[in-house]
């Protein structure tokens, strides 16, 4: 077991290496973006990343804080669920009533990987190419269709 402090250490590292590898990847426009903290530019619509002690997790997460807003949000993605998924290649998993970390009620679509750690550093080339794969695929989704979400602005 680690310690707090070595816990947060090493989740540190997994991210700095993570976003520096991540750094020299280009968006489908080309450009150089932040992928740790990828924008969309919708409110109430995250990219989000996460690994932890099992497993690693790549999601569109949708938490408008109004509920009936997040549903049309919710709505309009499964209206795309055949392209989101040309796009990414393989079934994720969809849950319109999930919840974050507070309590707070969210939309996901997501894809996990299990068995992974991110205290193992022999498993970081696995998470970091299952990661880097699914916000690519995302990204170039995202540049193609944003357009159609943006009435939620």
């Amino acid at each position: 077991m680690y310690s707090k402090e070595e816990s947060y250490q090493k989740k540190k590292d997994f991210w700095i290496s993570y976003g520096g590898y991540m750094k020299l990847q280009k968006n489908a426009e080309g450009e150089s973006i932040n992928w740790i903290n990828y924008k969309t530019g919708v409110k109430g619509i995250y990219f989000r990343t996460n690994v932890e002690r099992k497993h690693a997790d790549v999601m569109i997460m949708i938490d408008h804080p109004d509920a009936d807003i997040r549903q049309l949000i919710w709505e309009q993605f499964e209206e795309y669920e055949i392209v989101l998924k040309s796009y990414v290649g393989e079934d994720w998993i969809w849950e319109a009533n999930a919840y974050d970390d507070e309590g707070k009620e969210i939309s996901t679509i997501k894809k996990t990987l299990d068995h992974v750690s991110i205290f193992r550093d022999e498993d970081w080339p696995t998470i970091i190419s299952f990661l880097k794969e699914r916000m690519k695929n995302l990204d170039e989704f995202w540049i193609d269709h944003k357009e159609s979400f943006e009435i939620f602005k």
